[in-house]
């Protein structure tokens, strides 16, 4: 609920604007730039190397929040799990379920017992930098942030940089750079799974069967070749786009209060639009973005464990 009336507010703060400015409430603008990532205007901005932009933009910086929360928290549940001996802590069995859960019901099926430790630490770390990374998107620690300012601080912050890292969206995954990203890792993982356990040249004779006459392998290598370059295209299509169709579900959702507003001429109507359609909608849509937060966590690493072991067992 708390995300919905920050969304809210953002909505609104640009319908006014808008509104100021005798202009039409524009609905399409305002949720990209809710949810995008803009690398016009980054956070710092840094020289490009060979072509390449460092400047930090909101994901970049996400990422690294990411990264240390899951590092932190991993941590120091460990270690304080380890401190207790014979009395285990509560977040310590509960991390220690998800890792045996993952570990002997997603890896060793896939990968077999000789290679469950080989590729179970990859897998663990894909699932909880995905859920961590999906979680935190729900979080509405910049929206508040964005709310306070807007009501009780009034500081001037477009030209700062912290006013820079209040724009846009939090959602990492829901960004296709940082998919892609996970996606590679999850490709090359193939790549060598099948190398360290076949040897490099029989992992890529290994990508078509054997014995069969030669015009047929004019068809079933290029099929094979393409079947591996759409594995990790359909890990990143698939992440991003279910990260990111949540929160424009619920941001078009809340642009109704301002449009229909905006036709009708009057303010009443938007409200209850908003009482009686949008925002009991928008709850609804944000409790099952709950539910694919772990969803789609758990899909990219169960598909990882899936594509190694297919590698790794490639006759069975």
């Amino acid at each position: 609920m708390t995300w919905v009336l920050a969304a809210t507010e953002n909505v609104g703060a640009a319908a006014g604007h808008a509104a100021g400015a005798g202009e039409p409430f524009d609905a399409g603008k305002t949720i990209i730039e809710h949810v995008a990532n803009d690398p016009s205007n980054p956070i710092i901005r840094l020289p490009e190397v060979f072509g390449i932009d460092f400047s930090i933009t909101k994901h970049v910086f996400m990422l690294w929040v990411v990264a240390l929360v899951v590092f932190v928290a991993i941590t120091w549940i460990v270690r304080r799990h380890q401190r207790a001996g014979n009395v285990p802590t509560r977040a310590g069995v509960g991390l220690e379920m998800v890792v045996t859960y993952i570990r002997d019901s997603i890896v060793l099926p896939n990968v077999g017992a000789k290679w469950v430790r080989t590729w179970a630490p990859l897998v663990l770390t894909l699932f909880f930098f995905i859920f961590t990374a999906n979680l935190i998107g729900l979080l509405p620690v910049f929206d508040l942030l964005k709310l306070a300012n807007h009501y009780l601080i009034h500081a001037d912050m477009h030209h700062s940089v912290f006013g820079r890292l209040l724009e846009g969206g939090t959602t990492a995954t829901a960004n296709f750079n940082v998919t892609v990203g996970l996606a590679l890792i999850t490709f090359f993982a193939i790549i060598i799974a099948g190398s360290k356990a076949n040897g490099f040249i029989n992992h890529w004779k290994n990508i078509v069967p054997h014995g069969l006459p030669w015009p047929i392998y004019i068809i079933l290598v290029p099929i094979e070749i393409m079947g591996m370059l759409v594995k990790p295209f359909a890990l990143t299509m698939r992440l991003a786009a279910n990260m990111t169709g949540g929160h424009i579900a619920i941001l078009a959702l809340l642009s109704l209060i301002f449009l229909l507003a905006e036709m009708a001429k009057n303010a009443l109507v938007g409200i209850a639009v908003g009482l009686v359609v949008a925002t009991p909608l928008a709850v609804g849509i944000s409790g099952l973005e709950l539910i694919v937060v772990l969803v789609q966590a758990y899909v990219f690493t169960l598909l990882t464990a899936v594509f190694i072991g297919l590698v790794i067992h490639v006759h069975h």
